[in-house]
């Protein structure tokens, strides 16, 4: 054994390029554990007491849980009063609305990425977030642009060109942000920053991506912007008012305050809610007619005559309703029954958006997403269930209600050559003859 001791003690060590690689591996590796919790344990900041100094005195006598329920309200007022005036201000207002919305939802998901990883002192970390923010908006307005506004886009020489070549562009300028990505990788934090690279996207595809359906939503009429949000806020606001006076019983685990007697109150209201909004809005040419953009005025101009969704019809009524109610039939518009599948979703899915906010804030050990509203905490805090509800009621809309608009096709179809218009025209001729709906005689003429 003596002798075997010796042995090993006077063998060689290991070669230098060895121990360089694993003590390399060892570092990158408790580099990135000790990454992960540090970024676990990362103090946050606490969001401090924001409510006007006004009310903390007009309410200091009543108790938190009192002073909570009136600084909300107050403040819901004044927002839905706030809603009414960018409403009366039309479509435009209302897009530069859901920009900024949009900007400042992403400014604060970002910043708390920034605030758990701030420490580390990752190069263009914030930098590299708003340049893929410009990216992706440049992407998808620029669609947007060319799809609503196709006459002035061919009408101007540099808005042809930018329209021709705009995804090629748009590649462009994703692919410098990626480069600048990879040349900024440094070592020992390469775990840590393609977390961030993903919590950047996932942020741009939940906050960007859905104020662009919201958008998309806006054209199609007004009322199917107006009466999906208002439902989400109405069932926020029923559900909070049922279960702060009626709620017992808990809900789910992510928000202890939740009941599911304010859930089942919520969703009867908003169902009740959406129905009455809908019947009051259907009667207005304002609220159901496309947003379309008129080049004689160069302005948006929201006059049609209603379709079929948007005029009173008769329904029968059930029997078993027949007995209790004695009516027979019913005077309703079409779009009313449409209402009761967006209130429905508003109540019973919506809120599933504010439950994933919940436990995303859980997480990071933070209250709100920021102080911006007293008493309601950030701008993400109130539309976290609105952009879920953005997606579904643009799914809806493409599902259900929309069909091929003439105006846009003929409006492609004038900027083909020659010879392709006279193609397109023949064919379409030739088909209006084979289904009796043209004559030889006309074709002849």
């Amino acid at each position: 054994m003596t002798e075997l001791r010796q042995r090993v003690a006077h063998e060689p060590d290991a070669p230098p390029e060895d121990k360089e690689s694993e003590s390399e591996a060892k570092v990158d590796g408790e580099t990135a554990s000790d990454s992960e919790s540090r970024a676990e344990s990362a103090p946050l900041p606490v969001s401090a007491d924001d409510t006007p100094e006004v009310l903390n005195r007009a309410l200091s006598n009543l108790s938190s849980r009192w002073k909570n329920w009136w600084v909300r309200g107050i403040l819901t007022l004044a927002m839905i009063a706030f809603f009414f005036i960018i409403i009366y201000l039309g479509p435009m207002v209302l897009m530069i609305i859901v920009m900024c919305v949009q900007i400042k939802c992403f400014h604060e998901i970002i910043t708390i990425g920034y605030n758990v990883y701030h420490s580390y002192d990752l190069p263009w970390f914030r930098t590299l977030s708003w340049y893929f923010l410009l990216c992706v908006n440049y992407f998808f307005y620029g669609e947007t642009v060319t799809d609503y506004f196709f006459t002035l886009v061919q009408r101007e020489e540099p808005l042809r060109i930018l329209s021709k070549y705009h995804r090629f562009i748009s590649f462009t300028l994703y692919l410098i942000g990626f480069c600048m990505f990879v040349l900024s990788l440094v070592k020992k934090h390469y775990r840590l920053q393609f977390y961030m690279f993903g919590w950047t996207h996932v942020t741009l595809l939940i906050v960007v991506t859905q104020s662009h359906l919201v958008i998309h939503n806006l054209f199609e009429g007004m009322i199917w912007f107006i009466v999906p949000i208002s439902c989400v806020i109405c069932n926020d606001i029923m559900a909070y008012m049922f279960g702060f006076f009626f709620g017992r019983t808990p809900l789910i685990k992510l928000s202890p305050k939740k009941t599911w007697e304010g859930f089942i109150g919520g969703f009867f209201a908003t169902v009740v809610f959406g129905l009455l909004l809908s019947y009051v809005m259907s009667g207005y040419r304002c609220f159901v007619c496309p947003v379309e953009y008129n080049n004689d005025t160069n302005s948006f101009t929201v006059d049609c005559e209603p379709s079929d969704l948007f005029r009173l019809q008769e329904y029968n009524i059930p029997g078993v309703i027949q007995s209790v109610t004695g009516w027979k039939t019913v005077r309703m518009y079409p779009f009313q029954i449409h209402s009761i599948a967006l209130s429905t979703f508003a109540s019973l899915i919506g809120p599933f958006g504010g439950f994933f906010a919940s436990g995303f804030k859980r997480a990071f050990k933070i209250k709100d997403f920021a102080n911006t509203i007293p008493g309601h905490g950030g701008i993400m805090d109130r539309f976290d269930c609105q952009y879920l509800m953005a997606t579904f009621v643009n799914v809806y809309i493409a599902s259900f209600i929309r069909g091929p608009n003439p105006s846009k096709l003929i409006q492609q179809f004038l900027t083909l050559r020659p010879d392709q218009q006279l193609h397109i025209f023949n064919t379409l001729r030739s088909h209006l003859i084979d289904k009796g709906m043209l004559t030889s005689a006309t074709e002849d003429e």
